[in-house]
């Protein structure tokens, strides 16, 4: 019973941003719509001072902090009160649907494993420049309690580099205009044989930072555009049987903060796909590359980027449809989904180059990142830099690799030096 004049502490609440609307809605244990990002040490992780670095980071990211509640209209954020989530040593496949109820209520989990730490994210709660920031200062605080020598040269608090912001960014960038809407023409699919259920092949391809841009400099290619025309052209020469009437094409997350001067902590970013149609002609990888590059280049420009969110901010902000039941929003947002997933074979996220503070960086070998299958993609890359380390990773629910060996062959037929890890499906 609270005295009187006791007050009762007030909980915080917030919206879901305009891309975080959809997640909660298509999300289950087949598209668990959770990403990864790891970092290694250079030394095996202490899972008790992971714990403890954890209880205390979490408390200053209001955005990780909460758990997710439904309304009558939407779906929303509020705090969670309970201890954060336990730090287990990994023992299952990666990025596993995040059940709440069996997570103490949070959204992202925490593993360990010898030299590595994973951060697991439903993506409802942010992208993937949201997710490396709440790990970097997981590490950070990781490192200063690990290796107290750290703290005679840094203060035991948030970097000046992490945002705390957590406006909805699609709404504050969203000019009016026609839009675009969603691709609805068909990509080309791959079909193989499948792993059984909730098996998923990792491969991680490392390579040197250095040697990618000496090599991509000769075509005037970017490193981006030289490792998706690699990976467009591996599935063209290993999948392709025939004249095709549907292009392979290939979604391209990209993030919107350097467009719009955001530093949000939410998602904020849109996807752009890279186009081959694929012909009687046999293409040579080189003019694969130019393909790619022109399609990414006609897309990747401020006014196309805002073209294409506007299409769904503009149903969020519509009077009538906000009094939608959330029900039926629903319902509505996974047959626009369904629709809309089969215009890609393929999605490649670059999570870009990723920088710590010194001295942090001396702790850190390298860093890599993934996200999971979803609906008519069975394979998915991502890429992730520390340093002079590239680490391309594939994600496979397919018994075959030759899609990924096509892809080394690629590279290693142009100079590149390249090291496999896999989790050994």
């Amino acid at each position: 019973i609270m005295g009187k004049g006791h007050k009762r502490k007030k909980i915080r609440w917030d919206k879901l941003d305009n891309t975080a609307n959809l997640f909660p809605a298509i999300a289950g244990e087949s598209r668990t719509n959770v990403y990864r990002i790891s970092v290694t040490l250079k030394e095996d992780v202490d899972p008790v001072i992971l714990k403890d670095a954890l209880d205390k980071v979490l408390p200053k990211f209001d955005l990780f902090n909460v758990r997710l509640r439904s309304g009558l209209f939407w779906y929303y954020f509020e705090e969670n009160t309970k201890p954060a989530p336990k730090v287990v040593q990994e023992n299952t496949f990666p990025c596993r649907y995040i059940r709440q109820n069996k997570n103490r209520s949070y959204l992202f989990r925490v593993s360990y494993f010898e030299k590595r730490i994973n951060l697991e994210v439903f993506h409802v709660l942010t992208d993937g420049m949201g997710g490396f920031s709440f790990l970097r200062e997981l590490t950070y605080q990781y490192l200063r309690l690990r290796h107290t020598e750290i703290n005679d040269k840094v203060k035991d608090e948030l970097s000046a580099e992490t945002s705390l912001n957590s406006e909805d960014s699609f709404l504050r960038h969203y000019r009016e205009k026609k839009p675009l809407g969603f691709a609805n023409k068909r990509a080309f699919l791959i079909k193989q044989e499948k792993l059984p259920a909730g098996e998923i092949d990792v491969i991680h391809v490392i390579m040197s930072v250095k040697q990618l841009k000496e090599i991509c400099h000769k075509s005037e290619l970017s490193i981006n555009e030289f490792l998706i025309a690699a990976y467009a052209y591996s599935i063209y020469i290993n999948c392709v049987k025939k004249k095709e009437d549907k292009p392979i094409r290939i979604a391209v997350p990209v993030d919107l903060r350097p467009y719009f001067g955001s530093t949000t902590t939410k998602n904020f970013f849109v996807v752009v796909s890279a186009e081959l149609n694929v012909t009687d002609k046999q293409y040579t990888f080189e003019e694969v590359c130019q393909i790619i590059k022109a399609s990414l280049k006609s897309q990747i420009n401020k006014e196309n980027l805002e073209e294409l969110f506007s299409y769904s901010v503009s149903n969020q902000v519509n009077f009538w449809l906000r009094l939608v039941p959330r029900n039926l929003k629903n319902f509505c947002m996974r047959f626009v989904y369904n629709r809309s997933a089969l215009a890609n074979t393929t999605t490649v996220t670059n999570i870009g180059n990723l920088k710590l503070e010194d001295p942090y960086g001396d702790y850190v070998e390298r860093f890599h990142a993934f996200i999971t299958m979803s609906k008519g993609q069975f394979i998915k890359g991502t890429i992730c830099s520390f340093k002079d380390t590239l680490v391309f990773s594939f994600v496979s629910g397919y018994k075959e690799r030759n899609i990924q060996r096509g892809f080394v062959r690629t590279l290693t037929e142009r100079g590149v030096d390249i090291t496999i890890e896999s989790n050994n499906i």
